[in-house]
């Protein structure tokens, strides 16, 4: 069965506005047997979007109208494709309490779900550094280095496998290594691998999957999945599974990247 665990919505602040029939009749099209819908969570309550245009995730005020349209559309498909309700939740450093009330209360209603990591605190601030490759150069600047940004990347996604946010916590790690995104433009140097592999042992300790992103391979910059196929490939020999997930925020962005990720050679790749 042939699955995408990562899809924006028209209720993604910073997608476009094509309706879910337009994301599922695609999926079917593509012959994809099950679609998880993973729009951008509300950010935690306190927290302020340090983006310039403050569209990071979707409005509180809008997930009843989320949940009932998924419901809409589960129940109107039901024969030709499984949908499932989810949310990308962000881990945001400092705002553990809050992420883990807000999926107390929302938990509930989702099937499946990812946890990302978007935004890197830096003494009292956070910054999003997968918003443009101008806002990365910035970071670059506040940081100290590239490595520095590279560094605190890993040890925010490693907090995040670790951190307690109660029993809905996702069990989907999103595209891990998605620093990388302007990786030509700024391109590192330095070895991350002991990182990466304690990224990896985190998440099998855990029993945790981890969303095989097909989106930075159309990204310019960056021309590779998130995670590279030879993490992805040591995560498979570690006993971990991967979800491939397409990170769709337009329609026609459904199964981008597939034909390049599948298959690897093992045959623990979630593609359900």
């Amino acid at each position: 069965m042939k699955r995408d665990g990562h899809i924006h919505t028209p209720f993604c602040p910073h997608g476009t506005k094509d309706t879910l029939d337009s994301y599922i009749e695609e999926a079917i099209n593509q012959g994809f047997s099950q679609l998880t819908f993973t729009e951008h969570a509300p950010l935690p309550f306190g927290f302020i979007d340090s983006t310039p245009t403050q569209d990071s995730g979707m409005a509180l005020g809008d997930l009843d109208a989320y949940f009932s349209a998924l419901q809409q559309v589960k129940k109107e498909y039901a024969a030709d494709i499984s949908i499932q309700a989810g949310l990308e939740v962000d881990y945001i450093e400092g705002f553990e309490k809050e992420t883990t009330a807000f999926l107390d209360e929302y938990g509930p209603l989702l099937d499946d779900s990812v946890l990302s990591v978007h935004f890197l605190k830096e003494q009292s601030n956070w910054y999003c550094l997968d918003y443009s490759a101008d806002v990365f150069e910035n970071m670059i600047g506040i940081f100290g280095s590239l490595t520095a940004i590279y560094k605190k990347y890993y040890e925010t996604v490693h907090r995040s496998i670790k951190a307690d946010l109660g029993p809905f916590k996702p069990k989907r790690i999103g595209h891990i290594t998605l620093v990388h995104k302007f990786q030509h433009r700024f391109p590192n140097e330095v070895n991350f691998d002991l990182e990466i592999d304690s990224i990896l042992t985190a998440i099998k300790e855990n029993g945790y999957e981890i969303d095989f992103n097909g989106a930075g391979l159309m990204k310019p910059l960056c021309l590779e999945s998130y995670p590279s196929p030879e993490v992805a490939q040591k995560a498979l020999d570690m006993g971990i599974s991967l979800v491939y997930g397409s990170d769709a925020h337009q329609a026609k962005d459904i199964g981008q990247g597939y034909d390049k990720l599948f298959p690897l050679p093992s045959k623990s790749i979630s593609q359900l």
